[in-house]
């Protein structure tokens, strides 16, 4: 009786040792995916979007409330990680009690922590207000610095902060880079950049000087009412016919607060000629 014939079993192949490629990470603050190189737009087109933002809103305002530079100073620190609706509402009562930095010492980080517990991380930012207010007083005398490295020296102070205070309320042409701005000039592609700082010398270099002192305000209140996370407002962009990005919606006509805005641009411009 012959043998029955067994097929020869197949090798197992030997692991691989190279190791395993992570997966993409979906863009976001920090990582914004593929980036441009350099902007999407001339300087002309670039004068053109900002004359649009100006015409449109000449004197933009942060939505911040504030009394004074200190007070401003605390409710930027606190914002951070949450809205300026939350955080007005958490300061409407610390500021009536506290608006200097020997005020809030006096207060105490217990009742700090109390007042600003519906916004997020309550506890290291009223640690950080009162950190903060003893070091103006310490080394400031009170008062809140004029000078951006002086600034972000003091507890929970970072760049963006500083460029807040030191253009709202001290006028500086600052850029201050927050969640909006950073989505919003990637976006568009008017100064990419892998990291808040990467767009905000972009968007030095690239903001005309005669709209600085408002750049960031048109852009931030672009980006967070009209140029919207999840989807693009298309239909009130006032720079609709202006903007390049791949993600601008087709519409049938160039939405009317973009015609209007345009119109009044050209008026203007008529008028001063003549």
């Amino acid at each position: 009786m012959s043998e029955a014939k067994t097929k020869p079993r197949r090798k197992r192949a030997a692991p691989s040792s190279k190791p395993a490629k992570p997966a993409k990470r979906a863009p976001s603050v920090d990582n914004p995916g593929k980036v441009l190189k350099r902007s999407r737009y001339s300087r002309s087109e670039t004068y053109d979007i900002f004359r649009r933002f100006h015409a449109d809103n000449p004197e933009p305002e942060g939505e911040l409330d504030y009394t004074n530079a200190y007070t401003l100073l605390v409710a930027v620190l606190l914002s951070a990680q949450a809205t300026d609706v939350g955080v007005n509402r958490a300061t409407k009562n610390l500021f009536r009690m506290a608006d200097t930095p020997q005020k809030m010492l006096a207060l105490g980080e217990d009742r700090v922590r109390e007042e600003i517990r519906t916004i997020g991380l309550f506890k290291t930012k009223a640690r950080n207000v009162i950190l903060m207010s003893e070091q103006l007083i310490r080394d400031h005398g009170g008062e809140v610095p004029e000078d951006r490295e002086a600034l972000e020296k003091l507890p929970g102070v970072g760049r963006k902060t500083a460029n807040v205070v030191l253009n709202i309320f001290f006028g500086h042409p600052t850029i201050a880079v927050d969640t909006h701005l950073f989505r919003l000039a990637n976006r568009i592609g008017i100064a990419p950049g892998k990291t808040p700082l990467d767009v905000e010398k972009a968007l030095e270099k690239a903001v005309p000087r005669e709209f600085g002192q408002h750049a960031h305000h048109w852009l931030i209140l672009h980006g967070r009412y009209i140029c919207k996370a999840r989807k693009p407002e298309c239909k009130r962009c006032v720079i609709y016919d202006l903007c390049r990005s791949p993600e601008r919606e087709k519409l049938d006509a160039i939405p009317d607060i973009a015609l209007r805005t345009a119109q009044r641009i050209s008026d203007g411009e008529a008028l001063s000629a003549s």
